[in-house]
């Protein structure tokens, strides 16, 4: 499938572009149409994204070139999620460079980028992030089936802190935490976006990426509450079964006090517990029409941590209007 989806900049200051790519023909029999489309995005990557962060693939090869991308553009701050199923590496690009601060993270396999005289090239492994200010065009090269995210930062406003210093670290951090989960609100949200909210979530990227260089963050900044609202639901929805899920436990992971997220939480209209209360119901109802493998509603409660059967039952029957038993009868997940 091939196919470039764009929103072009506005008044709003906002810009989002789609891309997949792949082909499976013969070198010698790519359709002039593909590489026609190939082009079409990169020119528009280029215009309208960064010229500095360029996926290609000689022509000869596009045929096995296989990427899906996506970009959001807010004001000067640009999110980039690329997931390379081919090996993916940038392009040659012109002289002219303009300053920039770069954050690469990686989600799955890994990313190289060539270093500088000072250093060597450095390689990412899943997991890991670095964030560095950049006066000189650089290139990167990745394995196939990697996933990545990558922040073009205005320098202006992050150099000072950054210096010469290269940040490296591990995106599982508090700080890292809440600059992804507010990322991908900003992909989701961007093309419904007014001019104040293109500001907004400007200002919340600029402020958590400072975060992420100095290691802290201001957890009292209301622009800030969204972001910490989705990162802890991010990080609840993956311990769903632990018996340790609390509030004060996703508190101490997002090194915020267990009143902030209650703050940041109650702008949602639902606390925290509740939260993490109604997930739970929620992958309980799915469990009871698994079709195979299904607990028995004393394993059900167990596992996703209720008190008793009892306290499962009622709880399942507040939510849904049914017993848990009542409700598999229903779906014919169990006979009647």
């Amino acid at each position: 499938m091939n196919g470039v989806e764009m929103e072009t900049e506005g008044a709003n200051g906002a810009f989002s572009v789609e891309f997949t790519f792949s082909g499976a023909a013969p070198r010698s029999t790519v359709p002039d149409g593909a590489q026609r489309e190939l082009a079409a995005f990169l020119r528009a990557w280029e215009t309208e994204i960064s010229d500095s962060c360029l996926p290609t693939s000689s022509p000869a090869a596009i045929a096995e070139f296989q990427v899906k991308s996506r970009a959001a553009k807010v004001g000067d701050v640009v999110v980039i999620d690329v997931h390379g199923v081919s090996a993916v590496r940038s392009q040659s690009v012109p002289p002219a460079f303009e300053e920039q601060v770069r954050m690469f993270v990686v989600g799955h396999g890994t990313w190289t980028r060539d270093g500088t005289r000072d250093r060597g090239d450095q390689t990412l492994s899943s997991g890991q992030f670095i964030l560095e200010h950049c006066d000189r065009k650089s290139h990167f090269e990745t394995v196939p089936h990697t996933t990545a995210k990558l922040f073009v930062l205005p320098a202006a406003i992050l150099k000072p802190l950054l210096g010469n210093r290269i940040t490296f670290g591990s995106a599982d951090s508090a700080e890292m935490r809440l600059l992804m989960a507010h990322a991908n609100m900003v992909h989701e949200t961007v093309a419904d976006l007014s001019a104040a909210g293109v500001e907004a979530a400007r200002s919340s990227l600029l402020e958590l990426a400072k975060a992420v260089a100095t290691g802290c963050f201001d957890d009292v900044e209301p622009r800030l509450a969204p972001a910490l609202t989705q990162a802890a639901k991010n990080l609840a929805d993956s311990h769903l079964a632990d018996p340790e899920l609390t509030p004060t436990m996703l508190a101490r992971e997002l090194n915020v006090s267990v009143r902030t997220l209650q703050r940041a939480f109650a702008a949602t209209g639902e606390s925290v517990t509740s939260y993490i209360r109604r997930r739970r119901l929620d992958e309980a109802r799915l469990a009871l029409i698994a079709p195979y493998g299904r607990l028995s509603v004393s394993e059900l409660a167990a596992h996703w941590q209720f008190t008793d059967s009892s306290h499962f039952i009622r709880a399942f029957k507040k939510r849904y209007g049914q017993t848990p038993t009542e409700y598999a009868r229903s779906t014919g997940a169990i006979g009647n």
